[in-house]
């Protein structure tokens, strides 16, 4: 029996059971919190938290596929996907595989003569030989350059010039002109166009003038970027070409030229057809074998590191950047052989464009071989080939 006070004893009980009530939910409640956890509730311990981090992150070659391929590929690989060639009369299939050449460009031997079927049946021999998917190119400029088209067999006109669309029909006609072209050849099996031009001139003595729209730079300018947008939605590539710009030079075809423009002539409009075609998003410029005395007194822009710098760095181009012919004449008073090879990509460029690739493929190994030529340069520019040949849907495992 439980005493009390008489005097305030109620309130001392009530006090009493109240706090009793109180501990006892508060055990209650602990007890229920150390209850164990159903295999469902319980949470992962840290090293099946880490697994699971794991499993849910993507493979290494799924983050990034080319990274992975370059990984996989031998240095003669390598170096074989930086060069864009001229196709070979005989044996061009053995070639691309033996050689694992990057691209092959068409001349017009390629395509004279010959049916739809017949330049289908060539361009499909050469992307079947190769254990990388092709770049196969051609120069479908309009006008005086055209290499496909000049065959009737092929279509019944030339693509007229980029002077007579403009003044026909303006912007509209040019873009309905560049979406013809790029349909036609993508037909043929050709995924690579070497145009526009991106060259201002507007003097008919001019050496280029004919293959230009004739116009001043902002003109120009609009040509390119209007150019290389339907270009681009037809998934064909395209070049910018000749960077830095002719303006009235004589042609390299036949020899050196010297360019003693000062600079802010090519900040002023040479370089505004470029900076629109890159802002378009085309995938390749070309350089000329120019010598640009403001740029570079010793070396052709196409050997010249000074010029590929300005490419990248004032005009923000991060795209293939490859050479004019080897084969042209102007280059061949200054270099010849494998050395021109080695020379331009220690420049920068990223592909060369040339004819005599057996010599120039096993100069450019043994540069790497001996360290004038960082390995590490060579994947950069396999990358910037590989991701062009991505862009063009012919990886579609990457």
């Amino acid at each position: 029996m439980i005493q009390v006070k008489k005097r305030g004893g109620g309130l001392f009980l009530k006090r009493y059971f109240f706090t009793f009530s109180i501990v006892v939910l508060l055990l209650s409640l602990l007890c229920g919190c150390g209850a164990p956890l159903s295999d469902d509730e319980a949470p992962p311990s840290g090293a099946q938290a880490m697994d699971s981090t794991r499993e849910e992150a993507p493979p290494a070659e799924e983050q990034d596929p080319i990274a992975a391929r370059i990984a996989a590929m031998t240095v003669e690989e390598k170096v074989g996907q930086l060069f864009f060639v001229r196709c070979p009369e005989e044996n061009a299939a053995e070639d691309a595989a033996q050689y694992h050449l990057g691209g092959m460009i068409l001349f017009g031997r390629d395509f004279k003569g010959k049916t739809y079927a017949q330049v289908r049946a060539l361009t499909e021999e050469l992307q079947q030989s190769a254990d990388i998917p092709l770049l196969i190119g051609a120069d479908e400029e309009g006008g005086t350059v055209v290499r496909a088209s000049a065959n009737p067999h092929l279509r019944a006109d030339k693509f007229p010039a980029p002077q007579a669309l403009y003044a026909a029909g303006g912007l509209s006609a040019l873009r309905g002109d560049a979406a013809e072209k790029s349909s036609f050849l993508l037909g043929l099996g050709v995924n690579v166009n070497f145009a526009p031009v991106c060259d201002v001139s507007t003097d008919p003595g001019d050496y280029i003038y004919p293959r230009t729209l004739g116009a001043p730079a902002e003109e120009t300018a609009e040509y390119v970027s209007a150019v290389v947008e339907e270009m681009n939605r037809a998934g064909i590539g395209g070049v910018l070409k000749h960077f830095p710009g002719y303006g009235n030079n004589l042609n390299t075809h036949t020899g050196i030229s010297l360019d003693e423009r000062p600079y802010e002539s090519f900040m002023e409009s040479d370089f505004l057809p470029f900076k629109a075609g890159i802002r378009a998003g085309a995938p390749a410029v070309l350089v000329s074998h120019n010598i640009v005395a403001c740029m570079d007194e010793a070396y052709p822009a196409s050997l010249s590191a000074p010029v590929h710098e300005i490419l990248r760095a004032e005009l923000g181009f991060e795209g293939v950047i490859l050479t004019d012919d080897l084969a042209m004449d102007a280059l061949k008073e200054y270099t010849a052989g494998g050395a021109a090879a080695v020379l331009a990509l220690q420049a920068g460029n990223d592909m060369v464009l040339t004819t005599d690739y057996p010599t120039q493929i096993a100069a450019v190994l043994e540069a790497v071989a001996a360290g004038e030529i960082d390995e590490a340069q060579i994947d950069a520019s396999v990358r910037r080939v590989l991701e062009w040949k991505q862009s063009l849907g012919l990886l579609q495992e990457a």
